[in-house]
């Protein structure tokens, strides 16, 4: 018998770290959670790339 694969949240948590400017549930996460437009996220995403916590920056300096 074959042994079980042990599950982990490693996925996830790289999953976590990214936006995804093409997926529309994304953007209008990231834009609700920063009070920005979702144009604005999707700009940001073009411009620092899909590194959440580089987006983010990049949308709290442009107030």
């Amino acid at each position: 018998m074959a042994k079980a694969k042990k599950k982990t949240s490693r996925g996830r948590n790289q999953d976590r770290a990214r936006v995804a400017g093409g997926q529309d549930y994304e953007v209008r996460y990231e834009a609700k959670k920063t009070r920005r437009s979702a144009a604005a996220v999707k700009s940001a995403v073009k411009k620092a790339g899909t590194s959440r916590k580089r987006v983010e920056q990049r949308l709290s300096r442009k107030k």
